[in-house]
């Protein structure tokens, strides 16, 4: 049986610039790149960090990420013509029937690399690279084989591998690229690096292995001979064969040792030998180098959340894809400067849509708008905002704020700011193109302009003129102005090219109806932005700084010794060889010291060093957060967050530049944090709103639960109520443990969370963990039928949808990858809901900056964090805003239970809370 990789052709791909031509036709030297796959997983999986690389629905990605990086990095630095990837298989091997202990007492593989694999295998496919396996055989046999027939048509060859084995491949024509540190040092092996290391030519290393043994297979070696004796009989007899003519001769210990061993050094010969003739289902032809299929990479690459190795891997590839119809040519502009000339432009629109680019000039401050290029369906024009005349500037005021006056621009929220900063006002945004890219692909993790044109258009949005590859032909009489009018071209090319694909998605009207208008809500939020104390920010920032030295003094003081805090190396030498603590998990550099591995050791033994250091590290994050902060306060005094629209798949806002979301807000140094943010000159409170279990109400109103419904409806604790019917107790009987374990588990169950995930989060057994979801579903029938139809009908639909309509894709579903599907899966679960939650709160904060128009009120709106929403109460305005606030609020969606609203109101965003 045999397996392998390779995707048809997709159609001709331009040469790259950065790699090498894959056609040769000048018969230059071919230079084969084979990895052995399962080596290289596993070093990257331990070289980065597990909990690090994971996606939002939970799949580790470390494994997958490492290899692909390591990959890119020898395609860039050993230019290879061609590039193979082998890879073991789980069913056993001619060694193993031989030898049933081969490879035997390997530590079992860790549960955060299960999948892996399988994903770096589907990578390789997008890259159009192929993966070969072979029933019986192992990848270093495969790798032996290629590097046999490449060699002997006279190419070079390359082996990464991260087993010793591979040095008997090592010859003229062959190099072997051994890691000594992780996928980023990989330092070539050839002959004389390996006599240098081992005093025996790479003919012989499987002789000296032989001898020596390899405990990596588990293939013990002759006692009291190491590598300087075995060399030393090779080189003296002339490899093993000549030992094995000489037995006699040998005396001394090690003589003996010698004859009693010889038949387990014979099978170790046989075992480590390497075979150079199987029968592979490739040939060297079809390994050849060929840019990747851009559509399959960035489907998967969003699936996997890999922004910034995408644009690693189209940058070493510099595709140039050709547009699909013939040359696109967008219309030459014209400079407007009159009242005049702007009212003859704007009049040739026809009212027809008009892409508005805004050119912006960086300053101190920040960036100022310096001019508008607009390009309507059939002309295109450039506006230089300096230097109009009071004629000029109030014609162009009165379209930009004109509502029956179509514009299309990519990212409205950001234009929106830069203009009210000029005076000016732009509205009558029919189409966002971020916003409608990302309604129609959800899960992808790139919205810049240039990346969608060539996606969707196959444009390049060029700083200059070209003629060919479907690049926008344009006027370049000024610097910025063709740059610009290439954009404007671009967008308004993608709006109509999105246009049929939101209706036949269902999304045009959540574009129209709720996150178009919703982000010029969020620009007026953003310019508002929120009052800072800022000298009680500084009083934190000495006090989590005093907080850092007595920990780390007190520290050093029980140990007797200074250390740095920060070292995981110096940490397990304290911890695992000094204290003697008990060990933790075990990890490639030793045993663990994250935070989850420090808090249960810290459970288990109390010791005073676990207690300063987790001090010691909960404040040097805590003045992390406020330095962040500090920063971010502007010369108004304020801090004015970005809320992103287009991050996160299920419609959920993100806060960056600060990030707001991430304040913790159970501790109560996070607390402290909150009471910074203080209401503004000229209002007399801040007013906070949330929603208060919003997705376990959803979770009720979508499976149809009687008993969660009852509980809502009646106004139970609904933590207490579930725990009583699972642990059959009465309510008021419920410990806090049993409430906590009860509220993870509700709230996991949203999230798609596994028992084995739930064991962890609440570290309990695996198998109390299943019993706990088991009694769950036992008594809450319908949620476990919900869970169970909505993956069923995402698989049917190829969509899941939320209340309001929003569609996730997840096409992977049906994928005979595992990994893949089961990462879909756990989306499809999770979707509904929490894209629920987050188009209720968008549309009560509609209804709600609607409202405080209509009502004339002048309090404001200034943040919205998960499913809370933070106002400045204008004098004399509370109860008009309570009010206003609980109506919009409680009635942004008819669910079958209410939606219960807290408000809160003080001088702080703490004293606020409730």
């Amino acid at each position: 049986m045999s397996e392998t990789n390779k995707p048809e052709s997709a159609g001709q791909s331009a040469t790259a610039t950065a790699v090498p031509s894959t056609t040769d036709s000048g018969g230059g030297q071919q230079r084969l790149l084979v990895i052995d796959g399962h080596s290289m997983a596993f070093r990257a999986f331990y070289a980065l960090p597990a909990d690090k690389f994971a996606t939002t629905t939970g799949q580790h990605t470390n494994a997958v990420y490492g290899f692909t990086s390591m990959l890119l990095a020898m395609i860039r630095d050993q230019q290879p013509t061609h590039v193979a990837v082998a890879f073991d298989l789980d069913t056993p091997t001619f060694r193993e029937a031989e030898y049933t202990e081969y490879k035997a007492g390997r530590n079992k593989t860790p549960e955060e690399f299960h999948g892996q694999v399988d994903l770096i295998i589907k990578v390789m496919e997008a890259m159009r690279i192929p993966t070969i396996s072979l029933d019986g055989y192992e990848a270093d046999d495969i790798i032996a084989t290629l590097s046999e027939q490449a060699e002997s048509a006279g190419w070079e060859v390359l082996v990464v591998s991260g087993d010793r084995d591979a040095f008997q491949l090592i010859t003229d024509k062959v190099t072997v690229l051994y890691p000594k540190k992780g996928v980023s040092d990989i330092p070539p092996m050839d002959a004389a690096a390996v006599e240098a290391k081992y005093f025996v030519p790479p003919s012989r290393y499987s002789d000296l292995a032989a001898l020596v043994g390899e405990t990596a297979d588990n293939l013990p070696g002759v006692p009291g001979v190491g590598p300087k004796t075995a060399a030393k009989w090779i080189n003296q007899y002339g490899g093993l064969d000549g030992i094995l003519e000489n037995l006699e001769s040998i005396g001394g210990k090690v003589g003996n040792a010698l004859r009693e061993n010889i038949e387990q050094v014979k099978r170790n010969r046989r075992l480590n030998h390497l075979l150079r003739d199987l029968d592979l289902p490739v040939n060297l032809a079809t390994m050849t180098l060929e840019h990747p299929d851009r559509d399959a990479v960035e489907e998967l690459f969003d699936a996997l959340e890999f922004t910034t190795l995408r644009k690693r891997l189209f940058e070493l590839f510099a595709e140039e894809e050709e547009a699909e119809d013939t040359e696109v040519h967008a219309p030459h502009h014209v400079v407007l400067a009159t009242a005049d000339e702007l009212d003859a432009w704007l009049d040739g629109t026809n009212q027809l849509p008009v892409a508005v680019q805004v050119v912006a000039e960086a300053t101190t401050a920040g960036e100022d708008a310096v001019a508008l290029a607009l390009v309507s369906p059939s002309a295109a024009a450039y506006v230089a905002l300096e230097g109009l005349d009071a004629d000029a500037e109030k014609r162009l005021a009165d379209w930009l704020q004109d509502l029956d006056a179509p514009k299309v621009v990519h990212d409205f929220k950001y234009a929106y700011k830069l203009l009210c900063q000029r005076g000016l006002e732009i509205l009558g945004v029919v189409d966002d193109t971020a916003i409608s890219a990302y309604l129609i692909q959800p899960d992808r993790r790139n919205y810049e302009l240039a990346d969608l044109a060539q996606y969707h258009l196959k444009l390049s949005v060029a700083a200059s003129g070209g003629t060919g590859g479907g690049q926008l032909q344009l006027d370049l009489s000024e610097d910025a102005a063709g740059p610009a009018v290439a954009k404007a071209f671009a967008a308004l090319q993608l709006s109509e090219h999105f246009a049929g694909q939101l209706i036949e998605r269902g999304a045009n009207q959540l574009l129209g109806g709720l996150d178009l208008p919703l982000s010029l809500v969020l620009a007026r939020m953003e310019l508002s932005g929120i009052a800072i104390a800022t000298d009680k920010l500084d009083d934190l920032l000495d006090g989590f700084s005093a907080t850092i030295n007595a920990a780390s003094s007190e520290a050093f003081r029980i140990i007797g010794k200074e250390i740095n805090l920060g070292s995981p190396k110096q940490l397990q030498t304290v911890l695992f060889d000094e204290l003697d603590l008990p060990k933790t998990k075990k990890i490639k550099t030793g045993y663990s010291t994250d935070a989850d591995a420090l808090n249960d050791l810290i459970t288990k033994t109390q010791h005073p060093f676990l207690v300063q250091l987790l001090a010691y590290r909960d404040a040097s994050k805590l003045r992390q957060t406020v330095e962040g902060l500090r920063k971010s306060v502007s010369e108004d005094g304020r801090i004015h967050t970005t809320y992103a629209q287009t991050v996160a798949a299920t419609g959920r806002l993100s806060s960056i530049n600060p990030n707001l979301q991430n304040i913790p807000v159970r501790s109560e140094e996070g607390r402290r944090i909150r009471e910074v943010f203080i209401v503004g000159e000229g209002y007399e409170s801040l007013l906070t709103a949330d929603y208060s279990q919003i997705e376990m109400r959803i979770m009720a109103h979508l499976s149809g639960d009687e008993g969660l419904i009852q509980a809502f409806r009646e106004g139970e604790d609904l933590h207490r109520f579930v725990g009583a019917h699972i642990f059959g107790v009465a309510p008021e009987e419920v410990t806090s443990e049993m409430r906590a374990k009860v509220k993870a588990m509700s709230y996991g169950l949203v999230y798609g969370l596994s028992s084995f995930g739930l064991s962890k989060q609440l570290n309990i057994p695996v198998d109390e963990a299943r019993t706990l979801m088991k009694d769950y579903f036992a008594r809450f029938g319908a949620v476990r039928d919900y869970l169970r139809g909505i993956v069923d009908q995402a698989r049917k639909d190829g969509f899941t949808s939320t209340i309001e309509g929003r569609r996730r894709y997840l096409p992977d579903l049906t994928s005979t990858n595992r990994q893949l599907r089961e990462m879909s899966e756990r989306a499809a679960l999770n979707a509904p809901i929490q894209g629920s939650a987050a188009d209720i709160i968008k549309k009560a904060m509609l209804g709600v900056d609607s409202e405080l128009k209509a009502q004339q009120l002048k309090s404001r709106m200034l943040l919205q964090v998960h499913d809370e929403l933070v106002f400045e109460v204008a004098p004399g305005e509370r109860e008009a805003l309570e009010q206003l606030v609980r109506e919009q609020m409680g009635s942004a969606a008819e669910l079958s239970v209410p939606l219960d609203v807290s408000v809160g109101v003080g001088s702080n965003w703490h004293e606020a809370g409730h």
